[in-house]
């Protein structure tokens, strides 16, 4: 009997949209279960069941359920045995660029994408001070990755590790959320590099 596909759940949301482009760009074999956030389909016995967060995104395969963003990206890689999530000496470096990006990175970055694009949509007012904060921070650690950024093509190593797409997250909307990118020419150099991969450019189902 052939094995079944994995199931990715999902939505058009920040941490789903890495999972979704992971498995596009690792060709992995996964059937796309949208999530809809808005009618509360999340928060269903059914759904709680395979994440009692209560969140997206969710992978299902043989082994059970995984969530969070970043370990779906590592299995994924595993299941199509690609160093896109590697298990050499550079595995140690992957692991503190996640850590750093989850706690500083993205997270302002994310901050500027909820409070300008998001919160708009369900009649909210975006808070200029958290605004303002979030801009601080993010081009603090954003200093931080730029400088990486121009000795090194990617995160860690000379290929795209799972590293680069948890970097990326919040960077399709850049323009969009006022994320202050274009001061970072590096960053914006290897940004533009992951631009060019059609799997980054589109993760999500038509």
């Amino acid at each position: 009997m052939p094995k079944a596909a994995m199931k990715l759940y999902y939505c058009e949301t920040l941490n789903p949209r890495k999972a979704c482009a992971a498995a596009r760009f690792l060709k992995a074999d996964v059937e796309f279960v949208r999530v809809d956030l808005a009618n509360g389909e999340q928060r269903t016995a059914k759904f709680l069941a395979l994440n009692p967060n209560g969140k997206v995104p969710v992978l299902q395969d043989d082994a059970g359920t995984l969530w969070e963003a970043n370990a779906i990206m590592c299995r994924l890689s595993d299941s199509v045995a690609s160093d896109f999530w590697p298990h050499d000496h550079r595995q140690i470096d992957v692991l503190r660029w996640l850590s750093w990006d989850a706690s500083h990175f993205t997270q302002h970055g994310a901050t500027l994408w909820f409070e300008t694009l998001i919160k708009p949509l369900f009649g909210g007012e975006p808070d200029g001070a958290v605004i303002e904060n979030a801009k601080t921070s993010f081009r603090l650690h954003a200093r931080v990755l730029d400088d990486h950024l121009a000795e090194n093509s990617v995160a860690v190593g000379a290929t795209l590790t799972v590293a680069d797409f948890a970097l990326a997250a919040a960077l399709p909307y850049a323009t969009s959320a006022e994320i202050p990118l274009a001061e970072f020419r590096h960053i914006q150099a290897w940004y533009g590099r992951l631009e060019e991969l059609d799997a980054w450019r589109n993760p999500f189902p038509a």
